[in-house]
């Protein structure tokens, strides 16, 4: 299967839908889903997707909304502070304020 169904255009604004392939971006498609995807899409992932692989995605991505993320955590028994999507981003190293 290299091609997705029509009905799930709308999640791929940003990127020519036609031209997607679900062998090579699984990842990218996954992730879509899981943020943005309705009842009809879930769905269709459950088909398409091992409970594994959309875990390790849960597991190893960041870029979920809080709401999706904790959803997903909870619905598959993920501990919270195993979930990357649910880790805070460091902050960094400062950058100085004043130059003095």
């Amino acid at each position: 299967m290299n091609r997705l169904p029509k009905f799930l255009e709308k999640y791929f604004w940003d990127i020519e839908f036609k031209n997607l392939d679900f062998d090579k971006r699984k990842v990218y498609i996954l992730k879509r889903i899981l943020d943005y995807g309705d009842e009809k899409a879930v769905a269709w992932m459950w088909k398409h997707f091992t409970k594994s692989e959309i875990r390790n995605v849960l597991l190893n991505f960041r870029g979920y909304s809080q709401k999706s993320a904790n959803f997903w955590v909870l619905l598959l028994d993920i501990p919270k502070e195993e979930a990357l999507c649910l880790k805070k981003r460091s902050p960094g190293r400062p950058g100085r304020i004043w130059p003095y």
